[in-house]
């Protein structure tokens, strides 16, 4: 079981293309740690807490302690998995250091070429200020974190040059393409990120890229992580600040296809709620019959979005345009 929490809405960066702008109407509510503590009663065969937001450095360092101290108290094996612009480590290294060196934690960060990372409305979070973000982190915490690239139409062209980064940084990157929640109103298409994915592989550079590492492992069929998974309902539940609850942090960020939390912390069976919404199973009947089922229809929150914006045929095409390089991969 894995756990994300979005402490709060609160971010110090302005970036463009920000999913997560209205998880809450109270955009000072801070996420109750008694709901985190009652989940890992519910489900202590927990392994993995994955804070995001919002930035996770918005609230104080001692509501992380607080859980940490939960976790060791009832000798339970949950670890932190921070996602972070690490912006508030980078302006105040000495309140954050102890917290990101503690053993139960580890941290990936963010980056992308282009525009659309911003600290402020108008300046970007350049490569030169990331290296001393990421230097200050390796002097510091001890390791460079890895990162995660958002990639949408304004940064397209650019995608693959983060993969080279991650490979001079000797880090890996996950080059995520963006969905139609928060400030990105238009779903970013598959078939255009998958092309990147395949460039990525044939380039050697996989070993850089953590989606592109999946796609290869789809010939052990390995259909186990984000974004190509169809069973994640199953083992992934997302707390937000307002204390919502979901089986899909991206729909959280829509606030689609809730779970009644106090349901479920009472029942001996976990839901999986998504398998059970029928628009949510594929984007058209044809798929059903199609070899890039599996890639087309891994997330339910990509079906939703394509479906929503009218973009099925468009996204077959493109998708179609890939086949011959994607069926060795899938077979």
């Amino acid at each position: 079981m894995e756990l994300i929490i979005k402490p709060t809405e609160k971010c110090n960066f302005k970036c463009t293309f920000c999913s997560s702008t209205h998880l809450t109407e109270d955009k000072t509510k801070t996420l109750d740690l008694n709901l985190i503590f009652q989940f890992l009663d519910r489900f202590p065969e927990t392994h993995s807490i994955i804070v995001n937001g919002g930035d996770p450095l918005m609230v104080p360092r001692d509501y992380y302690f607080h859980i940490i101290e939960y976790l060791d108290k009832k000798n339970l094996p949950a670890n932190f998995s921070f996602t972070s612009n690490l912006w508030g480590f980078y302006n105040n290294p000495n309140y954050w250091t102890d917290l990101l060196k503690h053993p139960r934690v580890g941290v990936t960060t963010s980056f992308n070429y282009g525009e659309t990372r911003r600290i402020t409305e108008t300046r970007v979070y350049t490569e030169d200020i990331f290296w001393k973000v990421s230097d200050l982190f390796l002097e510091r915490i001890g390791y460079r974190p890895d990162f995660i690239s958002v990639i949408n139409y304004d940064n397209y062209e650019t995608a693959i040059d983060n993969v080279y980064l991650a490979k001079k940084m000797n880090v890996e990157c996950k080059l995520n393409y963006s969905v139609a929640s928060g400030a990105q109103s238009l779903p970013f298409l598959k078939g255009h990120i998958y092309k990147t994915y395949l460039d990525i592989i044939e380039k050697g550079l996989a070993p850089w890229e953590f989606n592109s590492k999946q796609l290869l492992s789809k010939q052990k069929s390995l259909h186990t992580v984000c974004p190509l998974s169809r069973n994640c309902d199953k083992h992934i539940r997302a707390l937000q600040p307002d204390g919502d609850y979901y089986s899909c942090g991206a729909f959280g960020d829509d606030r689609l296809f809730p779970i009644n939390f106090k349901k479920e912390m009472a029942q001996s069976d976990r839901e999986a709620p998504l398998a059970a919404v029928a628009e949510l199973q594929h984007m058209k009947n044809d798929c059903l019959a199609c070899p890039l089922f599996s890639i087309c229809n891994g997330c339910r929150k990509t079906i939703h979005d394509v479906k929503s914006h009218g973009l099925v045929e468009e996204h077959c095409s493109l998708m179609q345009s890939n086949m011959e390089r994607l069926l060795p991969l899938v077979s």
